[in-house]
């Protein structure tokens, strides 16, 4: 049986969520994947569509509607029952800024990009032996270079220095800011990778090596949880949580 993948796919133009959707849907596609596209936030509600699928990709920046905190209730108990989520750039770390539950689930938010388009940077791997990361060596890019709050329970595999452009920030020093990371959403997995700010960033080996596994490993999530007969009911609690 072919995997599902969901790719949601709109907001800020900027970002190039149309050609974005091409690439990864050609990608999965060929590693068997049954893909459907989404151009509307409110497939986001429906709790047996995202529970029926192996993989959910967010290239959704700055939605401008203000959601109330339910709506992203089915997501959110779909991901604890093994949904994996893998996105980049803002289409994912920046895309619902006023909710704290989706923040809470992809482990960041973006706060600025110092110096915009056009920054050269490196990405630091820092995780030489995890099969994300294996055989791909640390590499420069021209970009958008981005700052993150992020969840100190990420694994983080890797980073970007600051500051590169000299604004405010760069009174701290220098500070090593997450840039690729996985963690965890009850049985799900959630895979994010800082680049992307256009299309074409993913046209250098090592960035699309990176974001080609991330998707797949995310995905990986589902069976595993399918296989064991995990659900996300061991999760669910009756406390507030925010």
């Amino acid at each position: 049986m072919k995997r599902k993948a969901l790719i949601l796919c709109g907001g800020w133009d900027g970002h190039e969520p149309v050609p974005l959707t091409a690439r990864f849907k050609k990608f999965l596609e060929s590693e068997d994947f049954d893909v459907t596209v989404a151009e509307e936030l409110m497939v986001l509600e429906d709790k047996t569509v995202l529970s029926s699928l192996d993989l959910f990709v967010p290239i959704w920046t700055m939605a401008k509607e203000d959601f109330p905190k339910p709506f992203f209730e089915p997501l959110l108990e779909a991901v604890g029952g093994g949904l994996g989520v893998a996105g980049c750039h803002g289409g994912m770390c920046d895309a619902f800024r006023n909710n704290v539950a989706w923040q809470f689930l992809t482990g960041a938010n973006w706060v600025a990009h110092p110096g915009c388009d056009g920054t050269k940077y490196r990405i630091n791997i820092i995780s030489k032996s995890n099969p994300l990361t294996e055989g791909i060596k640390d590499f420069d890019v021209s970009s958008e270079q981005y700052y993150l709050h992020v969840d100190p329970a990420n694994e983080v595999l890797a980073t970007t220095r600051f500051p590169t452009v000299k604004w405010y920030h760069s009174a701290n020093g220098e500070v090593d800011v997450p840039q690729v990371w996985t963690r965890k959403w009850g049985h799900g997995r959630v895979y994010y990778n800082a680049l992307g700010h256009h299309n074409d960033v993913f046209d250098i080996p090592e960035a699309w090596d990176l974001m080609k596994r991330g998707l797949l490993w995310a995905a990986d999530g589902k069976r595993i949880a399918v296989e064991k007969g995990l659900t996300a009911d061991e999760f669910k609690s009756d406390k507030g949580m925010y």
